[in-house]
């Protein structure tokens, strides 16, 4: 049974730092390919950051430069380092699994509100 359990969200001020992880079991981790995505109220999920299996990183220019995406195979963990927060990144933050010839799998999600 596939499971991604992501933790470390939370409050943070503007201008504030979150490191949130996501714990995989169940997928052979160091050949999926893996992502984090968000989605605010009455948005669409959007991509937030991809790694490859072999470390290469991929980020859009929302968050270019402020959040960095990396990977542990050794823990099945995957991190995403979130700096200068603002209030647009407000969202629900979700990871995603996806290993070759299988569906993707999706985290439950971690809430990260950005406020003072």
């Amino acid at each position: 049974q596939v499971q991604l359990v992501e933790s470390g969200g939370g409050l943070v001020q503007p201008g504030g730092s979150l490191r949130l992880s996501c714990a995989a079991s169940g997928i052979i981790f160091n050949i999926a390919r893996m992502a984090w995505y968000r989605q605010a109220p009455g948005k669409q999920r959007e991509l937030v950051a991809t790694i490859t299996s072999g470390g290469y990183t991929n980020y859009p220019d929302s968050v270019k430069g402020r959040f960095t995406i990396s990977r542990d195979n050794a823990k099945n963990t995957v991190y995403l380092q979130m700096n200068s927060l603002n209030p647009e990144d407000t969202a629900v933050y979700y990871c995603k699994a996806a290993t070759p010839g299988a569906a993707p799998f999706w985290g439950q999600g971690t809430q990260v509100t950005v406020s003072s």
